[in-house]
């Protein structure tokens, strides 16, 4: 799901640039300071900038800490310490809210996952390294969240607009990413479906461990899945 659009602060909340001797406001000063106008203008990005990403953060904590139901603007403005006023202006409505918050926290695990693959060994123990961290991802916060909305979504056609698209590009891009860490070529098909299958069981086992911990079995069974894979792919 694509991430609401961020309208611009209207203009008569914008601070007022005061001209310089060196030509209109916002022209470089005399000397090639930057005039005032410019400054402010630099500094307001940046607190929109951080405003969204405390939002987006608080929006995922909740969705985990209190389900779809209990994720409402309020409390999220609440959690990110920032006025209704200012949640609202970023985004007016809950779904465009946590829909942008899943898809930017998804962003960031995929360039975190793709970093900790610089990490991982190479030859023979590779696969089963690669798996385990899915393993991690599939049992995280992120998943937990994305699940609460993909749940709302089944009988909100509203949510469920906004949330298809969300949930396409994180599996394409899941695919993908497991593809390239692996080194495999996605253009043999029993490559693309041995992958994919990979990532359905990966997703089946972070349902199952929802309600209790099934951390030892998952970690067997993706120890052999690995093995299986290892003498199978190419």
């Amino acid at each position: 799901m694509a991430q609401a659009a961020v309208p611009d602060r209207p203009v008569a909340d914008r601070p007022t640039a005061i001209p310089t001797a060196g030509g209109p406001a916002g022209a470089p000063a005399a000397g090639g300071a930057v005039a005032p106008r410019a400054v402010a203008a630099r500094k307001e990005q940046e607190r929109s900038r951080v405003t969204r990403q405390r939002l987006m953060a608080a929006a995922v904590e909740c969705l985990v800490d209190h389900g779809w139901s209990g994720t409402t603007t309020t409390v999220v403005a609440e959690r990110a310490g920032v006025s209704r006023g200012a949640q609202l202006h970023h985004y007016p409505t809950r779904a465009e809210l946590v829909v942008a918050a899943v898809e930017h926290v998804g962003r960031k695990l995929v360039d975190d996952m793709l970093a900790a693959a610089a990490s991982l060994p190479d030859g023979a123990g590779r696969t089963h390294a690669v798996l385990q961290m899915l393993g991690d991802f599939y049992t995280g916060p992120l998943f937990v969240a994305a699940l609460e909305l993909w749940v709302a979504a089944r009988t909100d056609p509203q949510l469920r607009e906004a949330v298809l698209p969300l949930e396409r590009r994180l599996g394409r891009e899941g695919h993908r990413l497991t593809v390239g860490i692996l080194g495999l070529d996605d253009s043999d098909p029993s490559v693309r479906e041995a992958v994919q299958g990979t990532l359905d069981m990966v997703r089946g086992m972070g349902l199952a461990n929802l309600l209790s911990d099934d951390g030892p079995r998952r970690r067997a069974v993706l120890t052999r899945w690995a093995q299986i894979l290892d003498s199978t792919l190419p």
